[in-house]
């Protein structure tokens, strides 16, 4: 018996430094087995520190992700193409290759403010908040 293709699907934010990276290593983590994770920006710029360390305390490592742009996967065929913030929802060109396009809209965390330590509080609720989602989003169907 053939083993099942693994489904693909890009995270899609701006900067692809915080949101988008984060979902691509969550998914990749907790359901690798299942899908194949990709992250593009619609505007990229590099992966945040702040995501970087609290991927980290999650046992997760993203530190060797770089940002890229949607353009690299322009004539890829992704099952599923998920913006995870408004602004890419509305700049993001349509991917006529993709089986779905799906949409959760996560805070910024760069509008985040306050001290390092509520700063870095505010990612881990983020994480955590895209963590539930994929689990609900990609997790086995009961």
């Amino acid at each position: 018996m053939q083993e099942a293709a693994k489904k693909k699907v890009l995270f899609i934010c701006t900067h692809n430094s915080n949101r988008s990276q984060m979902a691509e290593g969550l998914l990749r983590a907790t359901r690798g087995g299942r899908y194949e994770a990709r992250s593009a920006g619609t505007h990229p710029t590099e992966v945040s520190p702040q995501a970087i360390k609290v991927m980290g305390e999650a046992n997760i490592d993203i530190s060797s992700h770089r940002s890229k742009s949607i353009d690299e996967f322009r004539d890829t065929e992704f099952d599923y193409v998920v913006t995870v913030c408004d602004h890419a929802r509305e700049t993001c060109p349509f991917f006529p290759r993709a089986v779905m396009q799906l949409h959760k809209s996560f805070e910024n965390p760069m509008d985040f403010h306050g001290t390092k330590d509520e700063i870095m509080t505010a990612f881990r609720h983020l994480r955590d908040e895209i963590k539930a989602w994929i689990e609900e989003t990609f997790g086995d169907k009961k």
